[in-house]
């Protein structure tokens, strides 16, 4: 299994003019490239395709140029993110004729990257993430119709991705419409019914909010529990709620049965993977609408075992067509992110997955 970083953290959530201004594609290769853990280094990297990082319209001559600085510095590129969402190239995968045409053309144009990129040898693995680019709100109001709409866009999608021998993978971030929660996730892929053409990416962080309900409380998994626990010393009855949320608690029993239930309803459309770190918190910037938190690796708030977690979702990985897993850091402070030992904390975790599920 190859270990790819991801290089959009140094795109999410960054503004330039502020104190987290985005940090170039050069130096988060860089500091992918310079990581290492008992000589072991990161195989390769994902990207995502627009700027500052990627021009989704870069001329072929511009797109090998990029391919070859990426080589040089021993490392691949695997999977790589259209730029669906509005303000990008995409608009709303449940929108307006001409919205979904944006998506389908977003699509496109990663298809047409991904092949020069195969071409020039630096890509052999990997797929094409995509989400609805949609909010929740905009389906509350009826679900079925969300879900009905954002699968024929996403089918079309997948259509696309198919003629250019790619697959798209839908992550499960439960701040987009379709995918706000772990049964909407599943009524989507079965709705576009494109296994094997149009699938599911996991990330550790955001599937854990699936567990939590976070805009789904009705499909929580991890359900609030009262229990009594007798205080001997003063024969006093006290309450004690075990809730996996702020500063809540829950049992490892609890834990493992909701990780099963959910992961055996995803696993079978899982063909891409995102390592990641949760704390428990959710974070919301623009359309991110309550999202998960990624937190370092070795963060002591971090809520998942990240091994035992990953192995779960790794599970029949070849058969899938899954050759590498990435690190997903997003959102996480140019402090952070520029630090070199961070790097080789996230190359040491992901190590760990790898020597897991070997």
């Amino acid at each position: 299994m190859k270990l790819h970083n991801a290089m959009w953290p140094g795109l999410v959530g960054k503004e330039p003019g502020t104190d987290h201004p985005p940090i170039s594609l050069d130096r988060m290769l860089e500091l992918t490239a310079k990581a290492s853990v008992d000589g072991q280094k990161f195989d390769g990297v994902d990207l995502f395709l627009f700027h500052p990082h990627t021009d989704p319209d870069a001329s072929e001559s511009d797109l090998r140029k990029m391919a070859d600085k990426i080589a040089a510095k021993n490392l691949a590129v695997g999977s790589l993110v259209a730029p669906v969402w509005p303000g990008t190239v995409g608009d709303s995968a449940m929108g307006s004729i001409e919205q979904r045409a944006k998506f389908i053309d977003a699509v496109r144009k990663a298809c047409r990257v991904a092949r020069i990129l195969n071409e020039h040898g630096v890509r052999k693995y990997g797929v094409i993430r995509i989400d609805s680019a949609t909010g929740t709100k905009a389906a509350a109001k009826n679900e079925k119709a969300a879900i009905k709409a954002i699968a024929a866009t996403f089918r079309e999608a997948g259509m696309v991705a198919a003629g250019h021998g790619e697959r798209l993978a839908a992550e499960g971030e439960v701040c987009w419409a379709g995918m706000h929660s772990w049964k909407a996730m599943v009524s989507l892929l079965e709705a576009v019914d494109m296994p094997g053409t149009v699938g599911f990416q996991a990330d550790l962080a955001h599937t854990y909010l699936y567990m939590l309900g976070v805009n789904s409380p009705k499909t929580a998994l991890l359900k609030t529990r009262i229990l009594k626990t007798r205080i001997l010393k003063t024969r006093i009855l006290k309450t004690r709620i075990l809730k996996k949320g702020k500063g809540g608690k829950y049992s490892q029993k609890d834990f493992d049965k909701a990780y099963a239930k959910l992961t055996d309803a995803l696993r079978p459309w899982t063909i891409d993977f995102h390592v990641a770190q949760n704390d428990g918190t959710v974070h919301g910037t623009g359309s991110h609408d309550k999202t998960g938190r990624h937190c370092p690796a070795d963060d002591p708030n971090g809520r998942l075992d990240i091994a035992a977690c990953s192995k779960r979702w790794l599970e029949g990985a070849a058969g899938r067509g899954i050759k590498h897993i990435c690190w997903d850091g997003c959102m996480f402070p140019n402090a952070i992110l520029e630090k070199q030992e961070t790097w080789n904390t996230v190359l040491r975790a992901m190590i760990s997955v790898k020597n897991a599920i070997a």
